[in-house]
């Protein structure tokens, strides 16, 4: 399976997984909390950020603005009132891919338009994210693989069929990688489906990962221990913030959790050859019986098997030796519960 590389970091199997902190829209066209979730996400240890590049323009039409012209709460801001404050501009994108670089964070965003891969492109990210709503959008794979830079594929409301088509339109990219997704916010434990990690691994033999839309950080934990190599999940500073994504997003403490955890659970992965460590060959000394006598005896006499018990330390004549000191005999006096030994008997 062929990895890939963004800014330097090798990403994929046997590699700790790669958190991405998705930031998106939660910064709610705030410039200064744009900067906090920045600065929190690199104290929190996430690998990357990752922003969501959309415009009034490109993400929905007219028509669209005119079925949403009333909000869902009779004073609240219409979906076009809402896109327009929480897209960034040109000079916030430049801002944001600064800071990131400065907390030595990884910078890069999803590109809804061409327009906005070569604003992505003039900020030199290095790689590209293609939302889960864009799988079948064959243009805009096209001109993102042109660009010859890694990209993330979300898979979340595509077949195999689909991705496979994606697949072939991003022919040309650099290396690709695909989240295992739910486009479902909050998203159900028991529609996640996360074997599927393991599906989209055999199917097309790369790196794969998972975008989560959970509550909480269970389930990407668990996806890392099913063979996930990135784990995207949306970052906020206060879940209850007004906003598309902050109730199911990841707090500060959520994602300094997530990060530590999740290079727990790859470290404890391991290796699928089954060894004993040097650890667990020292606690053998300790955990396992040895033989002792049951009853104190003279030297000459015979053992049989209820002249003998099995007691901790193991540092002895072990019980799957039994065979080999049944029917012995005695070399010298012992006492009741001596721990045996080869040089006790003859």
């Amino acid at each position: 399976m062929e990895h890939l590389t963004i800014a330097g970091r090798k990403i994929g199997p046997g590699q700790p997984p790669y958190i991405v902190a998705e930031i998106g829209s939660n910064h709610n066209g705030d410039m200064e909390l744009c900067r906090e979730l920045i600065n929190a996400a690199s104290e929190c240890g996430a690998d990357a950020v990752k922003f969501q590049s959309w415009s009034k323009g490109s993400l929905f039409s007219r028509g669209e603005y005119g079925r949403k012209a009333r909000s869902a709460s009779a004073n609240g801001p219409t979906l076009e009132e809402q896109v327009e404050r929480y897209q960034l501009t040109t000079e916030q994108h430049m801002e944001a891919a600064a800071l990131a670089r400065a907390n030595r964070l990884c910078f890069f965003s999803s590109c809804f338009c061409p327009v906005e891969v070569d604003l992505l492109e003039s900020l030199n990210v290095p790689a590209y994210k293609i939302a889960s709503m864009d799988v079948n959008h064959t243009p805009l794979l096209e001109y993102v693989a042109a660009k010859g830079k890694p990209v993330l594929l979300s898979t979340g409301m595509a077949t195999l069929g689909e991705i496979e088509r994606a697949l072939e339109a991003l022919r040309g990219s650099g290396a690709v990688a695909l989240l295992h997704c739910l486009s479902i916010y909050p998203a159900p434990a028991d529609e996640i489906n996360l074997l599927n990690i393991s599906t989209l691994q055999t199917a097309f033999d790369m790196p794969t990962g998972y975008s989560d839309h959970t509550l909480g950080i269970a389930i990407p934990l668990a996806a890392v221990a099913l063979g996930a190599c990135i784990i995207e999940k949306h970052f906020t500073l206060d879940k209850r913030k007004e906003g598309w994504d902050h109730a199911i997003s990841a707090d500060p403490a959520e994602l300094s959790a997530l990060v530590r955890e999740s290079r727990a659970v790859f470290d404890a992965l391991g290796s699928r050859v089954r060894r004993v460590s040097t650890g667990e060959m020292e606690k053998r000394k300790v955990f396992r019986r040895r033989i002792v006598i049951k009853r104190a005896m003279r030297a000459g006499e015979r053992l049989s098997e209820g002249d003998i018990d099995f007691k901790r330390p193991g540092t002895g004549i072990a019980p799957d030796e039994l065979a080999y000191v049944r029917g012995r005999t005695l070399a010298r006096d012992v006492e009741c519960d001596h721990e045996l030994e080869w040089s006790d008997i003859s």
